[in-house]
């Protein structure tokens, strides 16, 4: 009789141990137990031995399909509609060119973020320069380039207009309008509020001072929004002021900013069941429904602009990563090690991200911390998910991180990886390079009295 050869499985002795459950809910726990070997048909196992451990990969195909599929949504529905690139979600030069060769414009909220996008090629009439920290060198920049300002407070409303009887030209600016869409608390930090009046007496002075062009609304009424119907309430509070502007300050509003905020499929911690997540095209039919009704003229519906960016890429990105070790608590929970943790992982205090082998596992699993080698006691990567045994050297894959890891992370204890994008034709190629220790200290300076003599 011929008996297939059986790879043999570590041992580990049975433990009783006391239950630490939880909240229970109906649906249970999931199970991390499937193996995800590939991303875009290149093998995991592949990637670490040419690039390291642990690594940041980004689909190329996954961002160019979540682009147009976000594009087809609202232009289906609306006759005038532009993408902005959101840089603080992912700045990266190469992550950022993928989305301008798709058609979108490049949305900013500073100095080195507006250089980055005019690096890269961006005719400065499609950069949209938002932030409550602008610089005066800064805005005379965004002027020359024809850039579109967006106004956060009366300082810099002030500021603009110096500068442009400076300058003897005119801004072309719109204002941030913060108001109350049901969603609370409220992001009332930034913009002019609308229902105390602010936001209309904001667009009196940049009117009435004959130094700026007023072009645009803008509203960004939060992150990770789950509610499509208070995007209704910012497009028709929107509207209601660029009709104001058109009948009594006879300036016409050529633009409606809606800002960001849609939420990616990942899982908010502390989220109870399956809480659903409204899609891209759910958005859309309330925004440009809510537009479409409120009364504009065929020829004078406003250009709708869109500045999405977790919803594009969270999905398109994985983090790669290997086990340093197991241990058991001193409560009996299991613990596993990983060999990356929130320095680089921002967005596990945000979320339950899911968490895969990276090879052919046992079925058995079991309720593990999982850690990262830092020396603090808050690097926790997953505070409790299923898994099976996994060994010292096994890989994992972590899903959708590609929004704000790589724009939030810090250097700390341990350095950044590689940065590595796959192609459409499954090709791989690093977009950003891992530190070194001499690139750490190039901006180091040593004063003279502490230096070695050698």
């Amino acid at each position: 009789m011929n008996y297939k050869a059986m790879s043999k499985l570590k041992y580990e002795r049975p433990l009783i141990k006391k239950m630490n459950a939880g909240m229970m809910n109906k649906f249970g726990s999931q199970s991390e137990s499937t193996p995800v070997t590939h991303i875009d048909g290149v093998s995991v196992k592949s990637i670490i031995e040419k690039y390291g451990s642990p690594v940041f990969v980004l689909s190329e195909q996954k961002i160019r399909q979540n682009y147009k599929s976000a594009v087809r949504a609202f232009n289906t529905r609306y006759p005038k509609v532009q993408f902005a690139w959101s840089y603080k979600t992912h700045y990266n030069n190469a992550v950022c060119n993928i989305f301008h060769q798709e058609g979108s414009w490049a949305e900013v909220v500073s100095g080195f973020e507006y250089k980055k996008a005019l690096g890269n090629g961006v005719p400065g009439s499609n950069i949209i320069f938002n932030g409550p920290d602008k610089h005066a060198d800064e805005i005379k920049l965004a002027i020359e380039n024809d850039s579109l300002i967006h106004i956060d407070h009366f300082e810099e409303l002030y500021l603009l207009i110096d500068i442009c009887s400076q300058l003897d030209k005119k801004a072309r600016v719109a204002i941030r309008v913060n108001m109350d869409t049901g969603i609370y608390p409220m992001w009332d930090r930034f913009g002019f509020n609308y229902e105390n009046g602010q936001a209309w007496q904001a667009l009196n002075k940049i009117v009435e001072s004959g130094k700026l062009q007023l072009v645009g609304l803008h509203a960004h009424i939060g992150t990770y929004m789950l509610s499509t119907a208070a995007y209704g309430v910012a497009a028709s509070k929107l509207c209601d002021l660029a009709m104001n502007c058109k009948n009594e300050l006879k300036t016409t509003v050529k633009y409606i900013d809606l800002g960001g905020g849609f939420p990616s499929a990942n899982t908010l911690k502390g989220a109870i069941g399956l809480v659903p997540t409204p899609t891209v095209d759910e958005f859309a039919e309330v925004i440009t429904s809510t537009i479409l009704n409120y009364g504009f003229k065929v020829d004078e519906l406003p250009l709708l602009i869109l500045e999405s960016g977790r919803v594009m890429i969270d999905d398109a990105g994985y983090l790669l990563g290997t086990v340093l070790a197991n241990k058991r608590l001193s409560d009996g929970r299991k613990a596993t090690i990983m060999d990356f943790g929130v320095n680089i992982m921002f967005t596990s205090f945000w979320y339950d991200h899911k968490i895969s082998p990276a090879q052919e596992v046992s079925q058995f699993t079991e309720e593990t911390v999982m850690y990262g080698p830092l020396c603090m006691n808050i690097d926790i990567v997953r505070e409790t998910v299923s898994l099976p045994l996994l060994n010292r050297g096994d890989h994992v894959v972590v899903h959708k991180v590609g929004a704000y890891n790589m724009t939030q992370w810090m250097q700390f204890i341990a350095m950044r990886p590689n940065i590595v994008l796959i192609d459409t034709n499954d090709q791989t190629h690093v977009i950003r390079k891992a530190e070194t220790l001499d690139y750490l200290q190039q901006l180091e300076v040593m004063p003279q009295h502490l230096q070695r003599n050698n």
